[in-house]
């Protein structure tokens, strides 16, 4: 067996079943899950439509790369969103079976093993993909906490010996979980610590289509490249989904973008990886990339909770509201873990403990005595809860 598999911590969900084990909750109350990050919104309509009139591709072994169409529909859409000019759909985009599979298979390509460039620097809290992405490819991750106030990662405060040794950097942008997105200055010293120590930076933008003003969308990587002189992408590869953005987790539909030569090498390891997309998949995929409506209500059903439980929680629980993303990341009265076993235990809500998504760093863990809040359900279930934790709050 692999040893590193050694090195894994259990899933966040997995310390979670831990933690509440022996935890009855009252069942005197309908269960509301808030805990996983998954879209429970309705799927579109012409999504399901599309599947049904494209089954017939299931015949048909697909190519790595994807079909031309594809690639063009997620290069016009990076070109409409995020204001690239130019981006080769042949070079330059690679559509992926998620962003989770992505963002893992693409660490096992930029390590080697063999050189001095050991480290995978990682936000903290952050996406647990990251951590054993790296582990299993043979690198060390190296957690950067997040400012426990602005929830900024200051990568400029990094020890050069250590970003000498560094190979890869993953940026969370709209964070996961704490919607705090990446401002051009913030990307400006990442590029220029890129150009001196030649890390590579891998940029999970799978929150970037949930933002609450439809005049100010999050500013992305690409963008950012763009504006601050850097053509070509170099030395950068950005992850985007249609789970979140489309209400499709099932699908499994996503796309990697940004430095061709980089690019070329995860196509060759995707090639003997068997990461193909499924033709049906692919096809739909087209047509939910080439549309906006539905997005835009998504974004509008999102609002609406979000202010709905802003309104009724914050008067017990003082709230930041996330300039993306669909969590709430919450201060905790009490100890996180408590906090969730006790709310769960008296009224029947599932939340996840900030602790579980972060790792002890330099004495500290940013998640403790903070919790993530989804708000993925609907609006009477996002109402309920919000009136069962004030209640939860008030009593404490």
């Amino acid at each position: 067996m692999n040893s590193r598999l050694d090195l894994l911590q259990p899933y966040p969900f997995e310390k979670l079943r831990g933690l509440m084990k022996g935890v009855k909750g009252n069942e005197a109350l309908r269960f509301i899950a808030l805990s996983v990050g998954e879209p429970r919104h309705p799927t579109p309509q012409f999504v399901k439509e599309a599947w049904s009139k494209h089954v017939d591709g299931l015949a048909n072994y697909p190519t790595t790369l994807g079909s031309e169409n594809l690639r063009l529909a997620i290069g016009e859409w990076i070109k409409r969103r995020f204001l690239v000019n130019k981006i080769d759909h042949n070079t330059q985009i690679i559509p992926t079976l998620g962003s989770r599979e992505a963002l893992f298979s693409i660490i096992q390509v930029l390590i080697d093993e063999h050189s001095a460039k050991k480290y995978v620097i990682c936000p903290n809290p952050f996406y647990q993909i990251y951590e054993g992405a790296a582990l299993l490819a043979g690198a060390t991750p190296y957690f950067v906490n997040a400012d426990p106030v602005n929830h900024q990662i200051d990568y400029s405060n990094i020890d050069p010996s250590v970003l000498k040794q560094t190979a890869v950097v993953f940026v969370c942008s709209p964070g996961n979980p704490t919607g705090k997105i990446m401002t051009l200055d913030e990307w400006k010293v990442l590029f220029e610590l890129s150009d001196t120590y030649g890390f590579t930076i891998v940029s999970d933008e799978c929150y970037s289509e949930i933002y609450p003003d439809e005049t100010s969308p999050p500013l992305g990587a690409l963008t950012a490249s763009l504006k601050l002189g850097r053509k070509q992408f170099d030395r950068l590869v950005v992850m985007s989904s249609l789970s979140k953005r489309s209400n499709v987790p099932g699908m499994r539909s996503a796309f990697a973008a940004g430095d061709a030569s980089l690019l070329k090498s995860f196509l060759l390891y995707r090639t003997y990886h068997g990461s193909a997309m499924n033709p049906t998949i692919q096809k739909v995929s087209e047509l939910a990339w080439q549309d906006e409506s539905h997005v835009i209500e998504n974004r509008r059903l999102y609002r609406e909770k979000f202010t709905s439980f802003y309104d009724i929680v914050n008067n017990v629980l003082p709230l930041e509201k996330p300039e993306a993303s669909f969590y709430y990341w919450v201060k905790t009265p009490i100890d996180d873990v408590l906090f969730t076993q006790q709310l769960f235990a008296q009224h029947h809500i599932q939340v996840l403990p900030g602790s579980v998504l972060a790792r002890d760093n330099n004495g500290t863990n940013p998640g403790k005595n903070r919790i993530r809040i989804a708000l993925v359900g609907s609006i009477e279930e996002t109402i309920d809860a919000a009136n069962r934790i004030k209640t939860f709050v008030s009593q404490l």
